[in-house]
């Protein structure tokens, strides 16, 4: 595989969490985020993108998020759970995400705002269609997720260089 070739991020914040008396990293998913992660699964199938690999944060609500959304797949992808994601700012996922493999062509990564949602505002340099006007009217709620494209090699992966070529949130 060639480093210029055309490479997808989908940025996937995890399904609506409940709030037990437990530590955050710990909390589970609501009975609507039991609900939502399916669908979202779902939905990233209709985006026919074969993902690679799955970068998943080691919280419990992310965890619990993708083992009810990757069901949905046509075909699982590795999945490695990376602490690093949980609480990580946009400028620490791109440092994580420069660290792919140039053989990974297409990776989901599960995460939590405001993170991934800053992530997807500072990769996306433009935009197809309404998807950006989407993501500015809905914001990034729990299960929702956003596509970016871009060329070159994860090394080269920086602010700017992506565009946003869906995005999609749960309807409430």
């Amino acid at each position: 595989m060639s480093v210029a070739e055309s490479r997808r991020i989908v940025l996937f914040r995890h399904a609506k969490a409940d709030w037990p008396q437990v530590a955050d990293h710990e909390r589970p998913l609501a009975e609507r985020g039991r609900m939502d992660a399916p669908l979202a699964g779902r939905k990233l199938a209709d985006t026919g993108i074969p993902f690679d690999l799955a970068l998943c944060s080691t919280a419990t609500r992310t965890r619990e998020t993708w083992k009810l959304a990757v069901h949905e797949l046509p075909q699982r992808p590795r999945t490695v759970y990376e602490e690093r994601i949980y609480e990580a700012s946009p400028g620490e996922l791109i440092a994580l995400l420069n660290e792919t493999p140039d053989d990974v062509r297409n990776i989901v990564l599960i995460g939590h705002n405001p993170g991934v949602q800053g992530l997807a505002e500072v990769l996306c340099g433009s935009a197809d269609g309404d998807a950006r006007e989407r993501m500015s009217r809905r914001g990034f709620p729990t299960a929702a997720f956003a596509v970016v494209s871009f060329d070159g090699s994860w090394k080269s992966l920086e602010p700017g260089v992506g565009t946003l070529t869906d995005y999609w949130a749960p309807s409430r």
